[in-house]
């Protein structure tokens, strides 16, 4: 007999937790669950379990800085409100007292420099997050770094194989039957791009990984402005 779906009553007001009623607060002036995780430097679905599992303790204070800075600050950019919170968001700990582990994979950047990261759809739509500490790392190590993106075919300005985009060969591109496309830009045979470079452009971004790729894409006139990254790895070694 298939399983009933279970109905689930809304929360009243007076039963949210406090960070959910704060970002009830903040969705009241005018951000949208996906700005608040941004701002607290997390994945949308934390934000949604503020909600539906009573989560959110660590970024209260953060979260009440972010809203006292909207509300009577004037402040309104997510980069600026991220640096709020980042400054104000404190690690939950365990009943010994000791500071809880979060579940996220490490950033593992092996003696000889190479390492690797990828991010689907979700991470994306949130900035790619968990991809900044390997940048960071790349760059305080003096590494250099490769990344390959997966787009629409027709968000692309050059067609594949060009040699004005710098895969130049076919090798370095992948289509998908889903009409979109893999490109890879930068490799140990064409020295890459210098990790620090690219952290200081995620730093600019207020840790958004996926807006830093992006505006580098375009400025450097690989693809159109209003084009969305799906896919993003990034790679990175040791100069020789």
């Amino acid at each position: 007999m298939p399983r009933r779906p279970r109905s689930h009553r809304p929360r009243s007001q007076g039963e949210l937790n406090e960070a959910a009623r704060l970002a009830d607060r903040l969705q009241q002036a005018g951000y949208t669950k996906r700005d608040i995780a941004r701002i607290i430097g997390r994945d949308p679905s934390l934000v949604s379990q503020f909600y539906t599992k009573n989560k959110g303790a660590a970024f209260v204070t953060a979260l009440r800085h972010v809203l006292a800075a909207v509300e009577t600050g004037g402040i309104t950019e997510l980069p600026e409100l991220a640096s709020i919170a980042a400054r104000h968001t404190t690690r939950r700990t365990t009943s010994s007292g000791a500071r809880a582990r979060v579940r996220s994979k490490a950033v593992l950047i092996t003696p000889t420099g190479s390492g690797t990261g990828r991010v689907g759809a979700q991470a994306i739509a949130s900035g790619s997050a968990r991809l900044r500490p390997l940048i960071a790392e790349a760059a305080r190590r003096g590494l250099r770094l490769a990344f390959t993106v997966r787009l629409a075919k027709t968000a692309y300005v050059h067609p594949s194989g060009s040699r004005t985009d710098s895969p130049g060969v076919r090798r370095d591109v992948i289509q998908r039957a889903d009409h979109t496309e893999e490109r890879s830009y930068g490799s140990a045979q064409t020295g890459g791009y210098g990790a620090a470079d690219f952290a200081r452009r995620v730093d600019a971004t207020g840790g958004d990984v996926t807006a830093a790729v992006h505006q580098w894409l375009v400025e450097t006139g690989r693809i159109r402005p209003g084009a969305q990254i799906i896919h993003l790895e990034v790679r990175t070694w040791r100069p020789r």
